[in-house]
């Protein structure tokens, strides 16, 4: 996929973050493990992630479940973020973070 600076660089708006000197990328394994650690069905649909499955991708990631959970959750506020930016919602984020 290359590295994360110059994907950063490409989304749309997102140009004028060029100045990120270096992302450590290391920080990405243990998120990479848990997504090859899934099945296709699961990346495409993380709803069907129950107890049993999020233990089995732990296992398989080498990751504690604990952090797997944590990531999942990441994963489940930013996608709802997005489809609140998606729906016209930018305007009331930024109002929130500027206080």
């Amino acid at each position: 996929m290359g590295n994360l600076k110059d994907l950063v660089g490409m989304m749309p708006g997102m140009g004028n973050l060029g100045q990120i000197s270096e992302v450590d990328e290391n920080k990405f394994k243990p998120l990479e493990s848990i997504i090859h650690s899934m099945t296709p069905q699961e990346r495409t649909c993380p709803n069907l992630l129950d107890r049993s499955r999020r233990t089995r991708i732990a296992k398989g990631s080498g990751i504690p479940l604990q952090q797997v959970n944590s990531h999942l959750k990441q994963f489940d506020n930013m996608r709802k973020m997005m489809h609140k930016l998606s729906k016209g919602g930018a305007k009331q984020l930024m109002k929130n973070m500027l206080g």
